[in-house]
């Protein structure tokens, strides 16, 4: 309906511009007003023809209309904030020179209007190009409520937190990233790149069940976080063409939009630290919230399985953190009460090597098997 109606309007702007120069010309080519019956068939005919070419031009004209808006609109999602609030500041000043130095010029004949036109295109231009370049000393003179504060800009920017989190294909897979956000832990707008989304859906489509069964996993907590969760998921549809691996599309997107990522990823974790981005780890987070357990401490689990070693038994927490039991075969399928030995951190997570209670003499003399072979277990 809309398009009908600008086709229309298109139309009607034609045939009112045919008429005005139709008019014009007929006066000019006549030394007099030609009479009605000269003058309306010529008005009629030209309105009739500029409506027909308004209505063929019509829908090039829209469509380039609307392609050079969404091209607009998707480089200024692309460009930062700061600088188009810095870009506008200088046009705002350029202008206002322009206009001041307009009024002297404008009274000189002939070519007044044309050089205040000028002037104000060229100035305009020059305070977009200052403002953008020098965008961080502009806005420094309106940080006066910054400086009321008695905070420098070292400490307001270290004190400011990142508005955008890229997430990486790892950690959408993972799935843990979806109850850590709704347990209001992670805040400010999640990113996901249209490649990252490329990605999930080549995955998701692979032949192989396991691969296929992963990239579907990730789609469906992409729809849960939208859906469910009261976070900005947003779909960043910016690509690189020059680049072909998706860890350093990441990094180059984390640079140009000073985010921090989330991720599952050992490469891309150093990768990006050596750039200088922010990484948060969902592992790291995971081995940090994990219980903190002592030498020495009584605990209860089920041992459910045997060890490497002779006569060991292995259980596991609830956060999936692996018990190695001494003599601990013989319980296996039970719940016993265990006392702490010692506690290995590895790279792959906490390991804790325990001996049932009973076992422990009264005096709290302690076997140092354990100790001899526990990194024979670990090999």
């Amino acid at each position: 309906m809309i398009y009908r109606i600008v086709r229309m309007i298109i139309m009607v702007v034609m045939a009112v511009g045919g008429f005005v120069l139709a008019d014009f010309l007929v006066h000019l080519w006549f030394d007099t007003t030609p009479k009605v019956e000269v003058l309306w068939p010529i008005l009629g005919l030209t309105i009739i023809v500029f409506a027909l070419i308004g209505l063929s031009v019509a829908p090039k004209l829209i469509a380039g209309v609307v392609q050079a808006t969404r091209w607009l609109e998707a480089r200024l999602n692309r460009t930062p904030t700061h600088e188009i609030i810095g870009g506008a500041l200088g046009l705002i000043l350029g202008l206002i020179i322009a206009n001041l130095l307009g009024v002297s010029f404008y009274r000189l004949p002939f070519v007044g209007t044309y050089l205040s036109i000028g002037g104000s295109l060229i100035l305009g231009y020059l305070g977009w190009s200052f403002g953008t370049k020098k965008k961080d000393e502009l806005l420094g003179l309106f940080s006066i409520f910054q400086r009321i504060g008695g905070k420098d800009k070292a400490v307001a920017r270290a004190e400011a937190k990142p508005l955008y989190k890229i997430l990486d294909t790892s950690v959408i897979i993972d799935g843990r990233i979806a109850d850590i956000v709704k347990s209001g832990f992670i805040d400010g707008t999640l990113i996901i790149p249209g490649f990252v989304l490329e990605e999930l859906r080549h995955i998701a489509d692979s032949s192989d069940l396991l691969k296929r069964n992963r990239g579907r996993r990730g789609l469906d907590i992409l729809n849960k976080m939208r859906k469910e969760l009261d976070v900005m998921v947003k779909i960043y549809e910016m690509d690189f063409e020059d680049l072909t691996e998706v860890d350093s599309k990441l990094v180059r997107l984390a640079k140009k939009l000073d985010a921090h990522v989330i991720t599952n990823d050992y490469n891309l974790n150093k990768v990006a630290e050596l750039q200088g981005i922010k990484v948060l780890n969902i592992n790291e987070l995971s081995n940090a919230v994990k219980p903190v357990v002592l030498p020495g401490e009584e605990m209860q689990v089920q041992v459910i399985k045997d060890g490497k070693e002779l006569g060991q038994g292995v259980g596991y927490l609830d956060d999936g953190t692996m018990i190695v039991v001494e003599n601990g075969k013989r319980y296996i399928g039970q719940t016993i009460a265990v006392l702490v030995t010692s506690v290995l951190q590895t790279a792959a997570g906490r390991m804790i090597f325990a001996r049932p209670k009973t076992l422990v003499d009264r005096k709290g003399n302690h076997s140092n098997h354990l100790d001899r072979g526990e990194y024979q277990w670990m090999s």
